[in-house]
């Protein structure tokens, strides 16, 4: 067996590393966990994640399925939650449309690096049959293929070809009428990739934004909660860590699999800030991000060093812009929103306290509302119409 086989020092070296750097990426959830371990047995644990997994709502909204193609032949998934064709209309909302319906305005959402659509999935109910919405799972992400470009040609990932695949979607699933762009940190530097590769888009069809919990760039400064030296050390071995760990995908997700209390730990560190999260949310949350295979996490990684769409933000300039994030994000913090909504005057800042990276599950009627505000400036809501919350991030009392 070659030294970059399974067992070989190259790899063993790899593999020391890698548990080093998520050891320190760990650390704020270990002793959390370490506790669990000595009052809740596996099992139990195991049937308790298997009972949160059936019970709840949540990512089971499904709408119209559609396929776009992107300009690497990747193959696109999305759906879409139509409004009341005009003749099902109430006489009340008919008087408010007129006789004939107009072209609608379709709120289309982009979701982060290792989630799906089903993460919007409160701002989804609470909207649907208000407001056409178009939800897509990113390429190698959900119900999306993976890049063609990834798996043919090794081409590595970039934020640029994220905004044309967004404008592939577009193109299949909104091909006339105006446009509500919302994005949550990967999604969100989707939005300003397609307004920096396609500026006449957004000057002709797009009404309204929404950045969630994202940046314009400078990612590589983040510290993700931790002291600078075990951040730098993070940094400097992540990327290599990432792309030995995708060689040897299967070997890795059997491992992520028998670490699954330690990984949960770390992904609700890394997604909530609030204590009363309510457990069926935190395990969706972290289904998500388990269902994103190790070589498609290390296929992304490395887009976002280089990510830089500062310049971009201007293409939004006069349009009625919501740039929202939870205070305590250790992912994107806020200070990335801040600077975002500093390049746009006139845009709407919203800093959502006890408010981690996965805002709009967290605390998604504070999300909901903002955007609903956003749609109504716009007309997108017609006068009269209700967007009601749906279900609750809070843990409820037994």
């Amino acid at each position: 067996m070659s030294d970059s086989g399974v067992g070989g020092p190259n790899w063993r070296k790899a593999t020391g590393i890698a548990g080093a750097a998520i050891g320190v990426l760990a650390a704020g959830a270990a002793a959390g966990v370490a506790i669990e371990r000595m009052t809740v047995g596996r099992g139990i644990r195991q049937k308790a994640r298997l009972a949160l997994d059936s019970a709840g709502p949540y990512g089971s909204l499904r709408g119209t399925p559609g396929r776009a193609h992107a300009d690497d032949g990747t193959e696109l998934y999305y759906e879409v939650d139509e409004v009341e064709p005009a003749e099902a209309l109430t006489p009340r909302r008919r008087r408010l449309f007129g006789r004939k319906a107009p072209l609608p305005v379709t709120v289309v959402f982009s979701h982060g690096y290792c989630l799906n659509q089903d993460s919007w999935h409160f701002q989804r109910a609470a909207l649907r049959g208000v407001v056409r919405t178009v939800h897509w799972d990113q390429r190698s992400h959900g119900r999306s293929a993976r890049g063609v470009a990834q798996i043919e040609r090794d081409e590595a990932v970039s934020i640029d070809q994220l905004g044309r695949d967004l404008r592939a979607v577009l193109d299949a699933a909104v091909p006339e009428g105006p446009i509500v762009l919302v994005g949550h940190s990967m999604g969100g530097m989707t939005v300003m990739a397609l307004a920096d590769q396609f500026p006449e888009l957004i000057r002709d069809r797009v009404v309204a934004v929404a950045l969630v919990g994202t940046s314009s760039g400078r990612l590589a400064e983040v510290s993700f909660g931790l002291p600078v030296a075990g951040v730098n050390a993070v940094r400097r071995v992540l990327p290599g860590v990432l792309r030995a760990l995708g060689q040897q995908a299967d070997l890795i997700e059997r491992g992520r699999r028998a670490t699954a209390d330690l990984f949960a730990g770390i992904i609700k560190r890394y997604s909530f800030a609030s204590r009363d999260v309510d457990p069926a949310v935190a395990r969706f949350a972290e289904r998500m991000i388990e269902a994103t295979p190790i070589d498609v996490v290390a296929e992304f990684y490395p887009a976002f060093t280089d990510h830089d769409k500062v310049e971009a933000l201007e293409r939004f300039t006069g349009l009625p812009v919501l740039v929202l994030a939870g205070v305590k994000d250790l992912v994107t913090p806020s200070e990335h929103s801040e600077a975002v909504a500093d390049r746009l005057p006139d845009a709407e800042l919203v800093l959502v306290p006890d408010a981690g990276h996965l805002v709009m599950l967290e605390h998604p009627e504070v999300v909901t509302d903002r955007l609903a505000d956003l749609l109504t400036r716009v007309g997108a809501v017609p006068a009269g119409a209700t967007v009601s919350g749906y279900g609750s991030s809070t843990a409820q009392p037994g």
